[in-house]
């Protein structure tokens, strides 16, 4: 008897972490149809601050590559961060985004994004 109740608590504990880490990676991270990845990094860096607070962003990678940028930065500095920095993420490899300059006149919107790339490349490359 103690044996199966020790066998049925391994097998819910399994299970439940099981759960529990699908749900975590799918609120991080998910595939879509094409085969591009879209890594959130709400939860990834949240130490991470742009101008005016938080600036979490949604990566999207397709074959190795950054294809596309989110966010919701100010838009006063962020325009210059899209119109002058976005453009250098896209079709950049994954082991090449670290060499992007940020923006002069958006210093923190720049360093933000640039660490949150930073961040979703790695959970990228951690969870594929």
């Amino acid at each position: 008897m103690k044996k199966q109740i020790l066998a049925f608590a391994v097998v819910a504990l399994t299970t439940a972490g099981l759960a529990f880490a699908a749900v975590g990676q799918d609120n991080v991270m998910r595939k879509q149809e094409d085969g591009t990845y879209v890594v959130n990094t709400t939860t990834l860096a949240t130490n991470v601050r742009g101008y005016k607070g938080a600036t979490p962003l949604e990566v999207y990678i397709k074959k190795n590559k950054v294809v596309a940028l989110k966010n919701r930065e100010t838009p006063k500095y962020f325009e210059l961060v899209t119109s002058n920095m976005l453009p250098k993420f896209d079709g950049k490899s994954i082991s090449k985004v670290g060499s992007v300059d940020g923006v002069s006149g958006a210093t923190f919107s720049s360093r933000a994004v640039k660490a949150n790339v930073e961040a979703a490349v790695k959970y990228y490359k951690a969870h594929k």
